[in-house]
């Protein structure tokens, strides 16, 4: 494992890099409580099979700076993950994975017109176009979503100035055990929890992981560098991807995965993955893995399929 600094125009970032220098490029995404580091069990096995992982602390997670602009909407997200595949030669074959925010970032590229990789990964978190509460009836939409009202208090609570960076010690635990399977182990010497704890060292780092959910909630205007790309937030795949979730995952209810596939680009795949919650690719590296390369592995994936148990 290396650690990168990688300078782009608009930032500095830090990152965690696994496999060969001359490897296939999967550029993997990380969302919050998490750090690149949330990528440590299934990027060994990806470099195994010779790929080189690269994967960002991204902007406002320490040791990655906080951005001068202040910006943590969508588009900039989109921007950083362009760049970042702009710095490594922009190859035409590289894998973008992302988790939770990681994965609104890889959703939301996946809408945009001209869409640089060659394949697409989004774990936990369904693109937004696709999200359809009432796909199994009113009652039952009504239902997940004052469910999914209840599992997302989170967002709420970080609307309100101040205290959610104060008390993020407290807040990251918590979601930790209640995103997880059951018995999740969220202690303070819980290595995942600490290293999500570790990317957010001062009030400015919390403020900057907080700032994600105020922005998608506020919805400022971009910076301008960022606007084309953030137009594209919420839009629908246009390429086929393989959506992955654990069957336990205790932040987005996985019953919005089901009949997910109907609504993705043909060649897309949706996978639950059992024994796994919120955070897939530490509860499961190996299925997680599997899942991967098997898509990828797939010449012509033909039409939308549903691996869902």
């Amino acid at each position: 494992m290396d650690e990168l600094t990688l300078d782009l125009p608009q930032l500095s970032v830090r990152a965690l890099a696994w496999g060969p220098p001359d490897g296939r490029l999967a550029l993997c995404l990380h969302g919050f409580p998490d750090s690149a580091w949330g990528w440590r069990l299934l990027a060994p096995r990806l470099a195994d099979r010779g790929f080189r992982v690269i994967a960002p602390f991204t902007r406002g997670y320490a040791p990655t700076g906080v951005p001068a602009d202040a910006d943590y909407g969508i588009g900039a997200l989109m921007y950083d993950a362009l760049a970042v595949h702009r710095h490594f030669g922009s190859p035409a074959d590289a894998v973008l994975i992302g988790h939770d925010w990681g994965a609104i970032t890889t959703n939301a590229l996946a809408a945009t017109p001209n869409f640089p990789f060659a394949a697409c990964v989004s774990m936990s978190v369904p693109p937004m176009a696709t999200i359809r509460a009432f796909r199994n009836g009113i009652a039952n939409g009504l239902m997940m979503g004052l469910r999914q009202l209840r599992m997302s208090w989170y967002i709420q609570y970080f609307q309100l100035p101040g205290l959610p960076e104060r008390t993020l010690g407290r807040v990251i635990p918590r979601l930790w055990r209640d995103w997880g399977p059951p018995g999740t182990d969220a202690g303070a010497d819980d290595i995942d929890v600490a290293n999500a704890l570790a990317a957010l060292p001062s009030p400015v780092h919390r403020r900057a992981a907080v700032g994600y959910y105020r922005a998608m909630v506020r919805n400022r205007r971009p910076d301008p560098r960022y606007a084309e790309l953030h137009a594209h937030r919420f839009g629908a795949p246009r390429i086929p991807i393989l959506y992955l979730q654990g069957a336990q995952d205790g932040a987005i209810q996985v019953g919005y995965s089901d009949g997910l596939a109907a609504d993705l680009p043909a060649g897309s795949r949706v996978r639950v993955i059992d024994g796994a919650g919120h955070f897939l690719q530490l509860d499961a590296p190996e299925a997680v893995c599997a899942a991967v390369l098997d898509y990828l592995e797939t010449p012509d994936p033909g039409t939308a399929g549903n691996d869902s148990p």
